[in-house]
């Protein structure tokens, strides 16, 4: 079976594929929650990146890869946020919430960062980024003038002076 063969008939956009994971990690802190386990999180945030970077179109493969930690960050944000309402000081649960949280599920960020990369790069990233490259490779030679810089004549920055002056009628 060719590469055609094993193809999903599913496709995602990037920002599809940043939702799904988004999502899935809310969901795994509301698992979490209900069964007492800490893992869940770090598990769902990781498999959703997986499974989001295979099922995405491979156009979009660069503004994927660098969202992994943006998602998890703004799941756990959202989660913090809800905890630290009922708190007496919100502003100091949420900072110890934060920090808690983020540190607890790093292992699981730099995995799910880490798979989502892999997968990107073995899937054509290489390619997105030559591509992305020469667009701004050839943007920036069309800002460039055509005309090599003609200086102004001397004087030309000297002001004028229209009209009468003020005071003398």
């Amino acid at each position: 079976m060719g590469e055609k063969g094993r193809r999903s008939a599913v496709r995602l956009t990037a920002r599809g594929a940043i939702a799904l994971a988004l999502v899935a990690t809310l969901a795994g802190y509301v698992l979490a929650a209900l069964l007492d386990v800490e893992h869940v999180v770090g598990a769902a945030f990781v498999l959703a990146s997986a499974l989001g970077v295979l099922l995405v179109n491979r156009r979009e493969l660069l503004s994927l890869v660098v969202t992994p930690p943006l998602v998890f960050f703004c799941a756990t944000l959202f989660v913090e946020l809800g905890r630290a309402f009922g708190s007496v000081s919100i502003v100091q649960s949420l900072a110890l919430g934060l920090y808690t949280s983020m540190t607890r599920g790093a292992p699981w960020l730099f995995a799910g960062s880490a798979i989502v990369l892999g997968v990107a790069w073995r899937r054509g990233l290489r390619d997105n980024v030559r591509e992305l490259r020469e667009e701004l490779k050839a943007g920036a030679e069309a800002a460039r003038p055509r005309q090599s810089f003609v200086p102004e004549p001397e004087g030309y920055f000297e002001p004028k002076v229209y009209g009468t002056p003020r005071g003398e009628d």
